[in-house]
């Protein structure tokens, strides 16, 4: 064991592993410096070699476990290891485990950041075991020309011959048996009637050029580059949230911010009728280009392609606000537009709890009550978490 208190990369050390932070990392501390811990659970005694030492912290893998938590499992994976393939990072927690863990970050980061004590509900999603539900890749190419997915916090390219976590098709593709020498990345979608893409960049490999999704009775066409979300079940599950969330009725005018292909803008002008209007904004190329064909014959739908904060600033008599915006959240500056039209509702979906927390603090302080918190648990074996939260006016007194 190393007696030095300070803390060299390779170091190994023994720890008790402490309660989990945002990220997936469970922390621990020697010497009076804290160590984000890797391939760990909370109550566990471990050896953790160090991988990375800043001033403030340090980064290691829990690499013999002394005491083991009755939440281990045996990972599925033989790349679910120290120093193997960041992909999964829950794969040696048991399914129960790792959503009382995503509930524990939530609270924890409303707590820290937002000073508000929530208490979410967790929506479980099929297939209960958590495996071969991801639909969507960007397989990054090793120097032999194989596919594979880089090791945490590296450049390391770890080459697979399967994923866990992947829908059927992908690993029954020929995706990780051919060469991919010049490229850096390859992705692979499938989509939600089992036809698989592989594309290098805007160039599609095999399969259909085009991905038709469908989400109930929604269709949605859409190109390899355009975002959708990865859960083969989220677009459902998500929207379905969305429309309980918003208790929409004929006539409403709704803003979808940062909309994508348009995944809630369909379901919600469904919802909002004739009579009512969604401005669906969103700033990517890609998916504008999707959104514009798939709404083309829709009258109370309209696009505006730029950023959210200018072209919500141009919008007037809004009833109902959606945003589901990327992991670094939406930001004071656009909190403080959607306050300014004083919604009747906010809903916001989030893929990132410290942001969320930070956004939801602004709307707190800005007049809005956090009524309602669902957890989708959209990404099991990792630390990814879904949230989606509803916002109403505070009753004046």
């Amino acid at each position: 064991m190393v007696m030095d208190k300070s803390l060299k990369i390779g170091d190994q050390i023994e720890v008790e592993i402490g309660p989990i932070a945002n990220g997936g990392h469970f922390i621990s501390r020697h010497n009076g410096q804290v160590v984000f811990v890797r391939h760990a659970i909370t109550g566990e005694k471990a050896i953790v070699k160090i991988t990375s030492v800043s001033s403030k912290l340090a980064h290691g893998d829990a690499v013999e476990i002394l005491s083991e938590s009755t939440d281990r499992i045996k990972p599925i994976c033989n790349y679910a290891i120290p120093g193997g393939c960041g992909g999964c990072d829950f794969q040696h927690i048991n399914m129960s485990a790792q959503q009382k863990f995503k509930l524990e970050v939530i609270r924890d980061q409303f707590m820290r950041i937002a000073k508000m004590e929530v208490d979410p509900e967790m929506v479980s999603v099929e297939p209960k075991n958590g495996l071969g539900w991801r639909t969507r890749f960007d397989f990054a190419i090793s120097e032999n020309g194989k596919a594979g997915l880089y090791a945490p916090k590296t450049k390391k390219v770890v080459e697979i011959d399967r994923c866990a976590i992947a829908v059927k098709e992908i690993n029954e593709s020929n995706l990780f048996n051919e060469e991919w020498g010049g490229t850096d990345r390859v992705r692979v979608s499938v989509s939600s009637s089992n036809q698989v893409n592989i594309s290098r960049g805007k160039m599609t490999v095999s399969g259909p050029k085009r991905i038709r999704e469908l989400v109930d009775k929604n269709v949605y066409d859409i190109s390899p580059q355009s975002f959708w979300q990865s859960h083969k079940e989220a677009p459902k599950i998500l929207s379905d949230l969305a429309i309980s969330f918003m208790k929409l009725k004929q006539g409403d005018v709704v803003c979808d911010l940062y909309g994508g292909v348009g995944l809630f803008t369909m379901p919600v002008a469904d919802k909002v009728g004739s009579k009512g209007h969604v401005h669906m904004i969103e700033l990517s190329n890609h998916a504008i280009r999707d959104a514009s064909k798939i709404f083309k014959k829709y009258k109370n739908v309209t696009i505006h392609k730029g950023l959210v904060d200018k072209k919500l600033s141009q919008l007037n008599n809004i009833d109902a606000i959606l945003l589901d915006p990327p992991r670094t959240g939406a930001g004071r500056s656009t909190i403080d537009k959607i306050v300014s039209k004083s919604p009747k509702k906010i809903v916001y979906i989030s893929c990132d709890p410290a942001s969320l927390a930070r956004d939801s603090r602004f709307l707190e302080n800005s007049g809005y009550f956090l009524d309602k918190i669902n957890v989708i648990d959209l990404f099991p074996m990792t630390h990814h978490v879904e949230s989606i939260v509803r916002f109403v006016p505070k009753k004046k007194n």
